[in-house]
């Protein structure tokens, strides 16, 4: 379950990045036009894909690691990106989570159902 929670971590986390460019250009044509809270808009976007690019490489850590640390911090990393990064990317955060605790809830002993 470690690999499939990383993987879906990854997958949420390249959804976020394309979520964070929409934001980012939703900003950029706020700004343009000179509307109320542009600049919050694009803060919003940056966050948005720095925190992305985080959720990307702990998800790959979670598949390579040994032990839960790469887990928790994509659970830690994704709340805080659906925090910061704005309501499109908080949706793929949503499933940043789900895979995070997926991952967590990875026993480490399977044994083969066969």
């Amino acid at each position: 379950m470690k690999k499939a929670g990383g993987i879906i971590g990854i997958v949420a986390g390249v959804m976020a990045v394309m979520a964070a460019f929409v934001t980012l250009f939703i900003g950029g044509v706020g700004g343009a036009f000179e509307a109320e809270g542009a600049d919050t808009v694009v803060g919003l976007g940056w966050a948005g894909v720095f925190c992305s690019f985080l959720v990307i490489a702990l998800g790959a850590a979670t598949i390579a690691a040994k032990g839960k640390l790469a887990s928790i911090l994509l659970l830690v990393v994704s709340v805080i990106t659906a925090v910061v990064g704005g309501t499109l990317v908080a949706i793929f955060m949503a499933l940043a989570v789900l895979g995070s605790i997926l991952a967590l809830l990875d026993r480490g002993n399977a044994t083969s159902a066969t």
